[in-house]
């Protein structure tokens, strides 16, 4: 029964061919631009993560507790005891990559004519290099383990103070004990990150000379390099579980970041109403198509109803149609999204930098299974939704009246 029924819902739908394909182009179209649009967010999730990964937070730091909320001022307040052997035992959980040092600090920065109040970080040069895949040297070379004395400034830093590599500057600052220390550098490249803010005030220097500067063996944080992403919730947890009741703690990436956080809060509800406006637009063209098409079987249906088939029958049959067409139509829409995001993707998207952001990116589109059966889901459901209205009117329309449409 139930494939006499769709057999003839599909001769009936494929009756009506100029209806019926812009039908399926209305549900084919909103399906694919539901994949297309889902799977240019989830690239800037995935980017834009990567990128304040990559460039500032790590997956995860490990610090001593509030020095997130206190240690911006007094940074040599908040040190970590004993950090090396702290390190060691981190590097011990599954999927971290590597775990690098770094103490940070505020002060001067002076080039001979005048002075530039700097936020800084001293760093294990080689690991961060490893780590900052999305940190770009626009001038002169990277930092490595073997320069003593180099510093790394921000592209903001070297635009304000008018330096380049080659070029010595003087950073003073207060040591953990309050007294002033200075120390002559060598600026060895400008680099620039994913943020405009932290490049207009930060510089980088090797970890070993910002311990001498800060008459210190310490460290501020820990940042821990995953092999995946993807494994953050785990190994967190985790790390959670090795300082438990002691005086460190942790945060993830997402955590340290309340700009990601609010960027993905607002593409979700934009996301959430372009759902809504496509399911809206697909009901509009499902709706009037299957109102033209049962107005114009009007008197075929009454036929059927008069040679003794139920009204539910005759709404089974409509509903089949529906059905019919929400699943060749949604179906299309997949292949169709699914082909012009690997068109795209193989092209690339140029992209303008993010707000607060230096660089711009090339943006792709990916097929993200979840999007692609949610969208599919949408457009059936649409559909069948769509065909519900006309097949309840028509079959409440009394048989007298329907026949008297084709006289």
């Amino acid at each position: 029964m139930n494939r006499m029924l769709f057999t003839l819902a599909l001769r009936n739908v494929l009756r009506q061919k100029l209806r019926t394909s812009m039908t399926l182009t209305a549900i084919a179209f909103g399906v694919a631009g539901l994949i297309l649009s889902g799977g240019f967010i989830k690239d800037i999730f995935i980017q834009l993560g990567e990128a304040i990964i990559h460039s500032q937070t790590g997956h995860i730091q490990v610090f001593k507790k509030d020095f997130l909320d206190k240690g911006s001022r007094k940074p040599e307040k908040y040190l970590i005891p004993d950090s090396a052997a702290v390190a060691g035992r981190l590097e011990t959980i599954d999927s971290v990559d590597s775990v690098s040092e770094r103490l940070n600090f505020s002060g001067l920065l002076n080039n001979g004519r005048r002075d530039l109040a700097i936020i800084g970080e001293g760093i294990e040069a080689e690991k961060e290099a490893q780590l900052g895949t999305y940190l770009t040297i626009t001038d002169g070379r990277q930092l490595t383990d073997s320069d003593r004395f180099g510093l790394l400034a921000g592209q903001g830093v070297a635009h304000a103070l008018g330096i380049k590599p080659g070029d010595h500057v003087t950073l003073v600052l207060n040591t953990a004990d309050g007294a002033l220390n200075s120390i002559e550098f060598e600026v060895v490249g400008i680099f620039q990150s994913f943020s405009k803010d932290f490049d207009a005030r930060a510089i980088r220097i090797p970890l070993a000379a910002a311990r001498e500067l800060l008459l210190t063996d310490g460290a501020n944080l820990m940042v821990l390099t995953l092999h995946d992403t993807g494994a953050t919730d785990s190994a967190y947890a985790q790390v959670m579980q090795q300082i438990a009741n002691g005086p460190l703690d942790a945060r993830h990436w997402r955590q340290l970041s309340d700009f990601y956080d609010k960027t993905i809060q607002l593409y979700d509800r934009q996301f959430g109403v372009l759902e809504w406006i496509i399911m809206f637009m697909v009901l509009l063209s499902v709706i009037n198509s299957i109102n033209m098409s049962t107005f114009e079987r009007q008197s075929e249906l009454g036929t059927l109803r008069a040679l003794g088939n139920r009204p539910k029958d005759v709404f089974r049959l409509l509903m089949a149609e529906g059905l019919v067409l929400g699943i060749t139509g949604a179906s299309i829409g997949v292949l169709l999204g699914i082909a012009v995001a690997l068109l795209a993707s193989a092209i690339g998207i140029p992209m303008p930098p993010p707000p607060n952001a230096n660089v711009g990116y090339t943006a792709f589109i990916r097929i993200v299974p979840e999007i692609v059966i949610k969208a599919w889901l949408i457009g059936l459901a649409a559909t069948v939704l769509a065909a519900t209205l006309p097949a309840r009117r028509t079959v409440r329309t009394p048989i007298v009246d329907a026949l008297r449409q084709g006289v």
